[in-house]
């Protein structure tokens, strides 16, 4: 918000920029209205901006929380205080709906986020509680349930277990397809469970089980049908011999977003077992990390092996959720834990109790958008925002330099901020207020710091913009991000003004590049790593 201005036009403030850029006309219309290729100017709009958004939705909001819900809920304050229209002289804000599955003190949660001190659960409790307004809960005897599977061995590397759970499901997941194509069954009521889906909960143990899949896990596959009980016949085995696709299918935040769209296409296609490779379709097994919490809508999966408990319950109910998502075709979810670790060795003990009634081991979730580490990462971007998309004629570009000349009309800032601080807590005012007050103090130090900017340069005879936006001109920028390499030798006030682009920024990366020195003549102290 802070970095361009077109996105006032999501707000309602459409604008039409004719000769220069600097002359603004308020206005819009169709191209039908266009004249020889020419664009016309616009009418002016009755109140000098269209209809805000009156209606927000949040989904999975059980996501809106740590970190990201503390930046998030910053920013909402900009994102609210635009879109409130009046309606009868009263400011009307925006409805807001939020759905999750999985929550605990929602109101907290929202609250903190939205500044809403009023917050109702849509459907309402009916007089059932395994019924509501558009759901009913089934039985599992009625309906067959998600089955958990805990595994755990003493003594044993988690790699080994991981091993061993690999063969066991997919080799048994061969038999029970070829028992029945056998019978002829169409569709192969086998074939949810020909794909594994690997859930991890670190790149770390994922890049380790990754290995593992491509050598171990596909070279015993070939003869995994040789492994029966003492006595027993071949066609008596629990397992069938099989082969797996060499390239495993990955769904993490380091594949790109293209070949991730072809992976969930890969994860929706039946499995088709034929003599020429050509024809046989089908993923053999998929390795992912969080990623897949959310968004993974596919109904045919039906096979998760979890390596690890994953840090939140619910993290683990959205993740395994991903599987049995077709009544008719329950998932099966296969958890591997380890002993050595307190926490896995406590939900191994608790198996059976902790899956009964783990919605009620659902955490709390954590949201303080207005703590002083909030505001160092994202009070410059709220302020700029807000003073930029607010006011038509600070939305172009170099509307930077307008600071100095309106730093008292854009105290109104102060009180929105002050105002969302008082409300964003279920706490008497007496208790916000001194951190209302530090928020409104700071909010003004960045308002000041951004008009002596303007002065500053304005003595130079240098302009300001809001990053480099116009080309080719002598006008500074007044927003950096924080890890820009010019940011370190600005002056003090220059400094306070660093934002993110985005909320997916984060620490900076590292590359290591390897080089290999031939040269046996080399100094000692010339080898090693570059």
């Amino acid at each position: 918000m802070p970095w361009t201005g077109e996105v006032a036009h999501l707000f309602g403030r459409v604008q039409t920029v004719v000769g220069d850029g600097t002359d603004i006309k308020h206005g819009f219309h169709s191209r039908a209205e266009m004249d020889d290729g020419k664009m016309p100017e616009g009418s002016p709009i009755p109140g000098g901006r269209l209809l805000p958004p009156d209606l927000v939705i949040q989904d999975e909001l059980h996501l809106i929380s740590g970190p990201l819900g503390t930046m998030v809920g910053l920013y909402e304050t900009a994102v609210e205080e635009l879109c409130k229209r009046e309606v009868d002289g009263k400011s009307v804000p925006p409805k807001i709906v939020a759905s999750t599955a999985t929550v605990r003190r929602s109101e907290d949660q929202t609250r903190a986020l939205f500044a809403r001190p009023l917050m109702q659960v849509f459907p309402p409790q009916g007089p059932d509680r395994r019924d509501s307004f558009f759901a009913e809960t089934v039985l599992a005897k009625e309906s067959p349930a998600r089955l958990y599977v805990g595994i755990a061995a003493q003594g044993r590397n988690p790699k080994t277990i991981l091993l061993r759970t690999y063969l066991a499901l997919l080799g048994a997941g061969e038999k029970a397809y070829r028992h029945a194509q056998a019978e002829g069954l169409d569709p192969n009521p086998a074939d949810p469970y020909m794909t594994l889906l690997g859930y991890f909960n670190a790149l770390k143990e994922l890049g380790g089980a990754r290995r593992i899949i491509e050598d171990e896990v596909q070279s015993r596959l070939r003869k995994y049908s040789e492994r029966r009980r003492i006595g027993e016949k071949r066609e008596q085995g629990l397992f069938s011999s099989r082969e797996v696709n060499f390239d495993v299918m990955e769904l993490t935040s380091r594949v790109s977003t293209a070949d991730v769209a072809k992976a969930k296409k890969g994860l929706e296609e039946r499995f088709v077992r034929s003599e020429k490779a050509s024809d046989r379709k089908g993923v053999d097994v998929g390795i992912a990390t969080n990623m897949i919490s959310v968004g993974l809508d596919i109904t045919r999966l039906g096979l998760m092996a979890v390596f690890g408990q994953p840090k939140t319950t619910s993290e683990y109910i959205q993740a395994t959720s991903r599987v049995g998502r077709d009544a008719s075709r329950p998932g099966l979810v296969v958890t591997i834990l380890n002993l050595h670790k307190p926490r896995d060795r406590s939900h191994f003990e608790r198996f059976g109790y902790y899956h009964r009634t783990f919605y009620r081991s659902v955490e709390a979730t954590s949201v303080t958008p207005f703590s002083p580490r909030a505001l160092d990462r994202g009070l410059a971007g709220t302020v700029v925002a807000l003073a930029r998309l607010n006011d038509p004629e600070m939305t172009h570009p170099l509307g930077a330099k307008l600071a100095a000349d309106r730093r008292d009309r854009l105290n109104w800032i102060v009180d929105v901020l002050r105002t969302r601080v008082e409300n964003h807590a279920n706490q008497p005012k007496d208790q916000t207020e001194p951190q209302a007050t530090t928020v409104a103090d700071r909010v003004k130090d960045l308002l000041d710091a951004w008009a002596g900017v303007v002065l500053d340069y304005q003595k130079e005879g240098i302009g300001l913009q809001y990053q480099q936006e116009v080309k080719g001109s002598q006008n500074q920028r007044l927003l950096h991000e924080f890890l820009h390499p010019e940011i370190g030798g600005k002056p003090p006030k220059v400094r306070k003004f660093r934002a993110n682009r985005s909320l997916r920024d984060v620490e900076p990366n590292v590359n290591l590049w390897m080089k290999t020195l031939e040269n046996e003549d080399l100094e000692p102290e010339a080898e090693g790593v570059e």
